[in-house]
């Protein structure tokens, strides 16, 4: 127990180190109607039966990349803001006082509650087997709770990406078509900060495309989703009077057991599949936008770089005349060098009119090298024409 100016802080340690482990959750059932819950994970894994290493991917203080878990009795998300548990008849949906969050909580509620009504019925009367099976009947043709639920996060996370995509878009271009009409170290500055961000939503983009295309891949996986139809089917052999090991017909009924779950599987393979398709077609178009973008980058570094390059040539183009220049220019100085030395000599006297005269020669011998030295250097294209 510490003591701080003569307060007893132990409690308030206490009661802060237990705060990090409640979650703001909000939970919406079949009918709709939401819920706000402030409760730890140890209550949530057992209200959705799922373990804990399996609610890590949501945890708001562990980094995880998008994912799509499928267990027993639950699908759990992690698509970027959107963390949720979606079982037969809830969802339960992480950081509801999130921006992103609150039009996907909304969305929920309005498209829940539809054609509903058989499947929520159903639920309730599972005590009967003559009424679940004019349940099952009924709501044959209904969409599971499951699959809508999945349909509005899908929906909205590609919606998302699909907006950031087109905001990057809108500033990119313009910027890009800038630089490449002027260099200068504000647009090429702008362009690396557009570059990163580039690369970043791709990869973000390109996580979801993948555990969609994952599922897509995965039969088992997809078959997997149907949350109602494993609740169903656990209840029916639960509640199976003639289910035991030392009937001789056991055989024959998991035989047309499992041809039943087959054939029914196949069903929702095929619905699923569907919606899977839809929203994998939307982010790859987002993929593909990304890449566009990502390639029209690249175009344009390859742009500046062959501007950078010529300009470069440019100056060694100069360099190489001024060095000719300079070799020919030396060999006036050396004459000069020579015919100024303090030495005397006797060729000197009565000689002065030579003065002139090796002024003249000495000059139009460098005139005559450095157009030599440049018409070499042309011929052999070492500057142009």
């Amino acid at each position: 127990m510490a003591h701080i100016n003569g307060y007893v802080v132990a409690a308030g340690e206490k009661k802060k180190a237990s705060q990090p482990s409640s979650w703001n959750w909000v939970l919406i059932n079949a009918t709709g109607e939401s819920e706000a819950l402030d409760v730890d994970k140890y209550a949530v894994m057992h209200r959705v039966q799922i373990h804990a290493r399996d609610l890590r991917i949501i945890d708001p203080n562990l980094s995880y990349p998008s994912t799509i878990l499928v267990r027993e009795r639950a699908i759990v998300l992690n698509l970027e803001h959107i963390k949720a548990i979606i079982t037969s008849d809830e969802v339960l949906l992480r950081d509801p006082s999130n921006e992103n969050v609150i039009p996907v909580v909304k969305e929920l509620e309005r498209r829940l509650p539809v054609g509903n009504k058989a499947q929520h019925g159903q639920g309730e009367g599972k005590e009967s087997s003559a009424t679940q099976n004019d349940a099952d009947v009924g709501g044959e043709d209904e969409t599971p709770f499951e699959f809508r639920a999945l349909e509005v996060f899908l929906e909205a996370m590609c919606s998302f990406l699909a907006a950031r995509t087109t905001e990057l878009e809108t500033a990119a271009y313009p910027t890009l078509d800038e630089l490449a009409s002027k260099i200068s170290s504000h647009n090429l500055d702008r362009v690396r900060k557009l570059k990163s961000v580039t690369t970043r939503l791709t990869a973000r983009v390109q996580k979801v495309r993948d555990e969609l295309e994952h599922l897509l891949d995965d039969d088992d996986d997809m078959a997997d989703l149907y949350l109602s139809r494993k609740l169903s089917s656990a209840s029916s052999a639960a509640g199976s009077p003639n289910f035991y090991l030392t009937s001789p017909t056991i055989g024959s009924k998991i035989s047309k057991a499992s041809v039943a779950t087959v054939r029914e599987d196949e069903n929702d393979i095929e619905q699923l599949e569907m919606l899977l398709e839809a929203y994998f077609m939307q982010i790859d178009s987002t993929f593909n936008k990304l890449t566009t973008l990502r390639e029209y980058i690249d175009d344009t570094d390859d742009y500046i770089n062959i501007q950078m390059d010529n300009h470069r040539n440019e100056l060694i183009k100069l360099e190489v005349v001024l060095s000719s220049g300079t070799v020919c220019s030396a060999f006036y100085s050396l004459v000069a060098g020579i015919f100024g030395m303090n030495i005397p000599y006797t060729w000197n006297d009565n000689h002065g009119y030579m003065f002139k005269w090796v002024c003249i020669v000495t000059g139009a011998i460098c005139v005559i090298s450095l157009v030599f030295i440049m018409s070499y250097a042309r011929f052999k294209g070492l500057v142009g024409s």
